[in-house]
């Protein structure tokens, strides 16, 4: 668990149920990242350069297009 985690679905994850994925804000020193069909599933925590660098990439790299994730069946 990561207490004060807020957690927010990336608008690049996938809508064929398999590619979810979920990172934190509000934490200074790092940048969580998890399955948003495993949210008690294992965590990446990032360095928040290392998550700004990938997040730039796959903006820069994206294609044209948008999907949205399913829920997931739990809440944070």
């Amino acid at each position: 668990m990561l207490p004060g985690a807020v957690w927010r679905k990336s608008s690049y994850s996938a809508s064929n149920g398999g590619q979810c994925v979920e990172v934190t804000r509000g934490l200074p020193v790092f940048v969580a990242v998890r399955d948003s069909t495993d949210p008690d599933g294992a965590r990446l925590i990032l360095p928040p350069a290392a998550w700004a660098a990938f997040v730039d990439r796959v903006k820069r790299e994206a294609g044209a297009t948008s999907t949205t994730c399913p829920s997931s069946t739990s809440s944070p």
